[in-house]
Formats: structure tokens, sequence, C-alpha cells
């Protein structure tokens, strides 16, 4: 059984000129998902997996780490989405006197959403650090995930590479 986010993938990368991309950063969909899926139960992923994906499952198939990149930019895009809605601002400690202001954060341009994510995320880590909990994102966004979150938005909004 194929996972629904293929769906996606048939009509966004299937056959066009993002599949040989596909297949550099996520890997061969042509693996035999129900033996891939198998193995990762039986095995686990792979100790380094952070390094390259953003999540454990993420390495059980190529599709799976499609899945969840599509995921996971879904949910940063609703956060930033979220957190203009609100009119948050923040201040990182970057430069004197340079703040984040979310509302004015281009959906089109990847750099910019980045720009913003990263400094939210560390606020919303040490503010949960500071109540005495685990960070709330607790994900690493490594050049290797930056560069299939980069590959997605690409899909979503017909920008090049």
């Amino acid at each position: 059984m194929r996972p629904a986010i293929i769906n996606y993938w048939d009509r966004l990368v299937r056959d066009t000129v993002w599949h040989g991309s596909f297949r550099e950063m996520f890997g061969d969909e042509r693996r035999d998902y129900s033996e891939a899926l198998s193995t990762y139960y039986a095995n686990g992923a792979p100790a380094d997996w952070q390094a390259s994906y953003i999540s454990a499952y993420a390495t059980a198939h190529a599709w799976e780490d499609f899945a969840e990149t599509w995921a996971h930019y879904l949910h940063i895009f609703a956060t930033l989405e979220t957190a203009g809605a609100f009119g948050l601002t923040i201040c990182p400690q970057v430069r004197e006197g340079e703040k984040t202001d979310f509302r004015g954060a281009d959906p089109h341009d990847f750099d910019r959403l980045m720009a913003a994510w990263i400094p939210l995320t560390v606020a919303v880590n040490n503010l949960n650090q500071s109540m005495g909990q685990d960070d709330l994102y607790p994900f690493v966004l490594s050049p290797t995930v930056m560069g299939k979150l980069r590959f997605v938005h690409g899909l979503i909004f017909g920008a090049s590479l």
C-alpha cells in the first residue's frame, strides 16, 4: 500500500522535470515499499539519521521521506502564518534593534521563510526550557533537510531550486 501523500507526488513529481532531483534528494521510490517498512520496523533508523532526515521514520522509504518533509514544511508555513495573524514579533539578539515580524514573511521566498522560522523556534524552545519542559521544536534542520524543504517549497510555489 502506498501512503496518501503519493497522490501529490504523482501529480507534482512523477514523470516531470522534478523527478530526477527527487531521486537524488529522497532516494529511489521504486524500492519495494512493504519490504522497506518491514526493514525499518525490524532495524529502526540509522544512528546518524538526523544528518539527512527530518524524522527517524523518514528513513524508511523515499516516499516516507517525502511525506515527512512535506508535512514538516506545512507545519512551518502554518505556524508562521499563525504567528503573523497574532501580530507576533521577536527581537533575537542577533543585531541590535532588528526584529522579525512574521506578517512580513513573503511566502514565495524560501530563504525569508527560514529566516523567520529559525528565530521563532529558538524563542519557543527557550520558553519551554524556562518552564522546565523539553524543546517544543526538537527538530534538526541540517543542510540536507533544508535542501529537501526547499525542494517541497519549489513544488508548491513552482520556484526554481
